[in-house]
């Protein structure tokens, strides 16, 4: 036999999620169109929102009791209870999601729909069985 008949062949280690994760930290992010469409979306919003403040601008001396230290205070008391601290931080972490496209998602999906319907059928079998085997036990 020759030399090259006798060789192993050589299987690759699978990458640990560890890798992966630090590979694709390196990567250049990708331009998605769902920031661009919503930039867009928000563009009258932002307009509207300049228009306020220029009409209220003049106004802005009523705020000056709200900028106090115990007002403020209040604030954070208020802040606390209603939980913006969390809501703020959960934002974030949705922004810092890498969501699967539309392919995976609807791989996922389908993987879900079946898995449901097996373990469906599997309970319906067990009970089924198990409802003859007790009819034929208690009721003899």
């Amino acid at each position: 036999m020759t030399n090259g008949a006798t060789k192993k062949r050589r299987v690759r280690k699978p990458e640990t999620v560890r890798e992966r994760t630090k590979k694709d930290a390196n990567k250049p992010l990708k331009s998605r169109r769902a920031p661009k469409i919503a930039k867009i979306a928000i563009r009258p919003f932002g307009t509207i929102w300049i228009g306020l403040i220029t009409i209220l601008r003049p106004l802005r001396f009523l705020l000056r009791p709200f900028k106090t230290r115990p007002a403020r205070a209040i604030g954070r008391i208020l802040s606390s209870i209603l939980l913006l601290g969390y809501l703020r931080n959960s934002w974030k972490e949705l922004i810092q999601v890498t969501w699967p496209t539309r392919r995976e998602t609807i791989r996922l999906t389908f993987a879900v729909f079946i898995f449901a319907i097996v373990f469906g059928l599997a309970v319906a079998v067990t009970d089924y069985g198990l409802d003859k085997v007790f009819r034929g036990i208690l009721l003899k």
